[in-house]
């Protein structure tokens, strides 16, 4: 178990290249600081990046802003299954 007061990142959010670049937008916006993981991956390697699709994009945010950047992503996954 992490102590309390320990910073950690977080994946809090697993999509295509496109998905994940509009949701870093959102997050940027909403003054979170977000990292990408493994976005070349899936062109590179694509089985080899298999955890939320081939060639899925994670993005990463301190556990600081983890509660924040759920209700951001949660936003735009609502507006993504309205279109």
């Amino acid at each position: 178990m992490k102590p309390d007061n320990e910073i950690y990142p977080v994946v809090v959010y697993e999509g295509n290249e496109w998905e994940a670049a509009m949701v870093k937008s959102l997050l940027a916006n909403a003054e979170i600081e977000v990292f990408t993981r493994d976005e070349r991956m899936g062109a590179i390697a694509p089985w080899y990046s298999s955890p939320g699709g081939a060639g899925s994009v994670k993005l990463i945010v301190s556990n600081v802003d983890l509660e924040k950047a759920r209700e951001v992503v949660a936003e735009f996954e609502k507006a993504e299954r309205k279109s």
